[in-house]
């Protein structure tokens, strides 16, 4: 597994276990809702040079690729293709989507065999289908939690916003035959963990190798600020159950000296969490 132009970061964790990071693409979120609760005066000089004229946050697309002896697993999928200039324009969707930016890597999507979803909203499984509406990842297992399915399919207004119900609809049998309830290694040394807080059925993808253990949280750690448990986004359905699981996850991150991979920063995307009082900071590496 090489490092090019098209793979971000890239790292070997030992025991013939290998990940790199390529970033398929970016968008814009609303600044305000990212942060939530927490008042603009506290956050306004973290993210000042990412903010257009509009108050909208860039977001990379941060997607996984592990190889290990026994396969492949994808992390992630982004946007994707299907979407029209209304969505590319209110979006500002700019940049590769996930299919072509991985065989700009060196990767075969068709030799990809799981994809780990940390959970289904449209920033993260828009690439599940290639825009001839085909399965982007053919001979991959699609491997979610099913109470992320149920929801995001689901009829509560305020639940599914942030899902493209058309969209998985598409691939609900497809996801169905990979759904999980609870803890799963969906290959060896490669675990999906539960988490809740930030949708019903988010979950976090863990990797234990010889030489290394690597998380990824999905969108409970999406920029480095996220890694102070109490800032949550506006975007978490359940925020007091964000805050108690990042507590506990972090707190096992930060003393063990796991990597962790933040799935929407651009700049520094990968990194270690340190204790910080009664918190902790994100350290990119």
């Amino acid at each position: 597994m090489g490092l090019n132009d098209a793979v971000h970061w890239a790292r070997d964790l030992g025991g013939r276990t290998r990940v790199a990071l390529v970033q398929a693409g970016t968008f814009r979120s609303d600044a305000g809702a990212l942060f939530g609760p927490v008042p603009r005066v506290l956050w306004n000089d973290l993210a000042r040079d990412e903010i257009d004229d509009g108050h909208r946050l860039l977001q990379a697309l941060n997607c996984l690729l592990i190889e290990t002896p026994a396969g492949r697993v994808l992390v992630e999928t982004g946007i994707g293709e299907r979407f029209d200039e209304k969505v590319r324009r209110i979006r500002q969707v700019e940049g590769e989507p996930i299919l072509p930016s991985l065989r700009r890597a060196g990767f075969d999507p068709a030799s990809v065999d799981v994809v780990a979803m940390s959970h289904l909203h449209f920033d993260h499984a828009g690439g599940l289908l290639d825009s001839e509406g085909r399965r982007a990842f053919p001979r991959a297992t699609i491997v979610a939690q099913r109470a992320e399915w149920e929801v995001a399919l689901g009829d509560n207004p305020r639940l599914v916003a942030s899902y493209d119900q058309p969209e998985l609809r598409l691939v609900r049998e497809w996801g169905e035959q990979g759904s999980v309830d609870g803890e799963r290694e969906v290959m060896p040394g490669i675990a999906v963990v539960p988490t809740g807080g930030h949708s019903t059925g988010h979950q976090a993808v863990i990797v234990r190798a010889r030489g290394a253990t690597l998380a990824f949280f999905g969108d409970l750690c999406m920029r480095p600020w996220s890694a102070n448990p109490r800032w949550v986004t506006a975007f978490d359905d359940f925020p007091l159950d964000s805050v108690a699981v990042k507590g506990s996850l972090f707190a096992r991150a930060a003393d063990e000296g796991w990597t962790i991979v933040l799935s929407h920063e651009r700049a520094h995307p990968v990194g270690r969490l340190a204790r910080d009082r009664d918190r902790f900071r994100f350290d990119p590496i």
